[in-house]
């Protein structure tokens, strides 16, 4: 099958008797083992726990791998592997997978995971949830037990795309008595449970005693979420956190030069971030002028300006990481004469378009960039910081009641769902893009690479939206630290690796 993946965090600074700097195996004055307790700097705290019924990122984030379990999640290559299922067999025509899953794992309060809950869980996305990802498992027919610890689903026609969607939230099995509350008590079979939520602070998990699979380096993670960049440097810098999850000013960087100190860990990820144009409304139902859009960014000086050089260009929604990547950076060379040319053809001559954003540090720093530039070839944009993720997700998101904003893409392999449905808030509409990704779906390996590169470029030709970079790992911590990637390939903020010493 298929070999490989919004919001950026911040760390929780740990209250009471939980100092940061402790470490399993030293000893308090009483003799007793202190609690090894890792803290994450978080930004756009959740609006809720639960991601069966609230779109983002920043609950699977927290919650996906280290709370919430699939049967397959992703390794660091981005490659599928066992998790709840430990192997898996495909019928010659695609069409049914049989699992195997493990037999000692529990949910958070003890109750067994079972097949029941594995089929429970599949059937439910499509019953119960709410949110725009559900739509990733329409191709599944049926899920039936065929064993205590034996499951059988069946597709409504082959798909490459599916076990895939099964290592991201969508794939997040869940107890049958333990969704009563999802949005204040998640409950799974993770390294990691749930312990409380202080709204507008932190997110507290601890280690699950009862969990089946390896130890967690950790005893106690607080996740806690900061809006402001100089808050959360100067957590770091005073010791109130461990790890800057996400850098929210790159510029900032030369504060954590002292590698007695601190490291600095960089890499990619699959987070395109998007200057979305609303296809569905004036002025960008023109592909004219979606286009001029286009030719009037200078998209290397954006990087160099808003993001301090760091990221890649692009030129479209695929990563470099995912095996139909291409560069269509080519595509819309910097011409603003040309981007004049194109208004003046499409009649569209001093235009004035709503810029609403989510008010993130990049999304800020890139739409200044933008505003700058498109006012050079006669487009004045008004921008709109919009709280993120209540009213960006209500208002663009859900609504798109807008005609330009920026966000992060970070959901991995998101090209199909953001460019394939007409109801997805970029609302762009193309018959032939949506054959293609349904061939793409369907055929072999071979022809899904091909089928989406074709896809990929026409919506980057068709301007359906603007790919301004892709969003580096760029990430701080302690030196004392240990494991965090270099490269992220899932939507998840996986614990499961890390240790403190």
């Amino acid at each position: 099958m298929i070999p490989r993946r919004l919001v950026l965090g911040l760390g929780a600074a740990v209250t009471g008797g939980l100092a940061a700097g402790c470490t399993a195996g030293s000893t308090a004055g009483g003799g007793q083992p202190t609690t090894k307790t890792l803290t994450v700097g978080f930004v756009a705290e959740p609006a809720n726990l639960d991601f069966t019924r609230t779109d983002g990122a920043a609950i699977p984030q927290a919650l996906l791998v280290n709370v919430y379990e699939g049967l397959v999640k992703l390794d660091q290559s981005g490659a599928i592997v066992p998790l709840l299922a430990k192997s898996w067999q495909i019928s010659d025509d695609r069409l049914r997978y049989t699992f195997e899953l493990v037999d000692n794992a529990k949910f958070a309060g003890g109750a067994p995971f079972t097949a029941d809950d594995a089929v429970f869980s599949i059937e439910r996305v499509t019953k119960d949830w709410t949110v725009s990802l559900k739509a990733k498992l329409d191709v599944v027919e049926t899920a039936r037990k065929t064993g205590d610890h034996t499951i059988e689903v069946t597709l409504k026609k082959p798909s490459n795309s599916w076990l895939y969607s099964m290592a991201t939230r969508v794939g997040a099995m869940f107890s049958r008595t333990g969704v009563d509350d999802l949005a204040n008590r998640p409950v799974g079979t993770g390294p990691y449970r749930f312990v409380e939520w202080k709204r507008g602070d932190a997110i507290t998990l601890e280690a699950n005693p009862d969990y089946w699979g390896a130890k967690p380096g950790l005893d106690r993670v607080v996740l806690r979420y900061f809006r402001d960049a100089t808050a959360l440097n100067n957590a770091l810098l005073s010791g109130g956190i461990d790890v800057i999850s996400a850098v929210l000013t790159p510029e900032s960087l030369g504060q954590f030069a002292d590698t007695a100190r601190f490291q600095v860990i960089e890499g990619t990820s699959t987070g395109e971030v998007v200057l979305s144009l609303n296809n569905s409304q004036p002025p960008f139902d023109d592909v004219r002028v979606r286009r001029a859009v286009r030719h009037a960014i200078n998209h290397q000086e954006l990087l160099d300006t808003a993001w301090a050089g760091r990221g890649e260009l692009i030129g479209g929604m695929v990563p470099p990481s995912d095996p139909w990547f291409e560069d269509l950076t080519g595509l819309f060379p910097f011409d603003p004469a040309k981007a004049k040319a194109l208004l003046a053809e499409a009649g569209a001559t001093d235009l004035k378009v709503r810029f609403r954003i989510a008010n993130l540090p990049y999304a800020t720093a890139a739409a200044q960039v933008v505003k700058s530039q498109l006012a050079q070839v006669g487009i004045t944009a008004t921008i709109e910081p919009l709280e993120f993720p209540a009213r960006w997700l209500d208002q663009v998101f859900t609504k798109a009641d807008y005609e330009m904003s920026i966000i992060n893409h970070v959901e991995p392999r998101d090209i199909v769902a953001v460019f394939g449905n007409p109801k997805y808030y970029p609302r762009y509409d193309n018959a032939e893009v949506q054959r293609l990704f349904a061939e793409a779906d369907a055929g072999t390996e071979a022809e899904q690479v091909t089928k989406m590169k074709e896809a990929a470029k026409i919506i980057s030709e068709d301007a359906a939206a603007d790919f301004l970079f892709l969003f580096p790992n760029l990430m701080v911590a302690t030196t004392n630290v240990q494991g965090l990637p270099q490269n992220v390939v899932s939507e998840s903020f996986d614990l499961t690796g890390l240790t403190k010493t």
